[in-house]
């Protein structure tokens, strides 16, 4: 994938957290666990994700994890209304120690490569994929894993990173405006399979 692919990268959160991420940034999970927020994630899934370490790196959970596009399995399954959808500059892909997963970073099979140029690693068509359903079960899995490519960056992505935020509908749109009137914030039900 050519990196001009890359507008923007993306983090989904509970509306709730915007304050705690305007001051601090987006934090890895360990990080955030000193904190008082809110998760989305699933535990099971949290689970094999703190015992992974990023080939050549640290934990898994030391990072501050990014998508390329939260259109992707985990909104489908947490879609909300007040959820929203953090959207960061892709000038954090040539930050010090930022990692590139090719699918979903606690997937056995996904690949891990130094930023930036570990985008070069990823095929677009599948990263932005509207969808990734297929008849074939395996290929279905694979296109899943993939369309959820990651961004790891050492533990936390810094306030001035972050550009703007999506909202599902304009009430929580306007939630999210609340919290920093310099971001740009867009109601996208796409983004939400809305």
């Amino acid at each position: 994938m050519d990196r001009a692919r890359v507008g923007e990268l993306h983090f989904m959160t509970p509306i709730s957290n915007l304050a705690s991420i305007r001051r601090y940034g987006i934090l890895s999970h360990d990080r955030a666990s000193a904190l008082d927020h809110e998760s989305v994630a699933l535990e099971a899934v949290q689970d094999r994700r703190a015992g992974k370490r990023v080939p050549g790196g640290r934990m898994l959970h030391e990072y501050a994890n990014l998508y390329f596009d939260a259109r992707n399995a985990m909104m489908f399954m947490r879609r909300a209304d007040d959820l929203a959808v953090v959207r960061v500059s892709p000038s954090v892909l040539d930050l010090p120690g930022t990692v590139i997963s090719d699918g979903n970073a606690a997937n056995g099979v996904t690949r891990f490569f130094a930023s930036p140029g570990g985008v070069g690693a990823l095929e677009a068509d599948r990263v932005y994929a509207e969808w990734w359903t297929h008849e074939d079960y395996w290929e279905q899995q694979e296109r899943k894993r993939q369309r959820q490519a990651e961004v790891l960056v050492p533990d936390a992505v810094h306030p001035r990173f972050i550009i703007g935020c999506y909202a599902w509908r304009q009430p929580a749109a306007r939630q999210c405006q609340s919290v920093d009137a310099n971001w740009r914030v867009e109601v996208n039900a796409h983004v939400y399979f809305g």
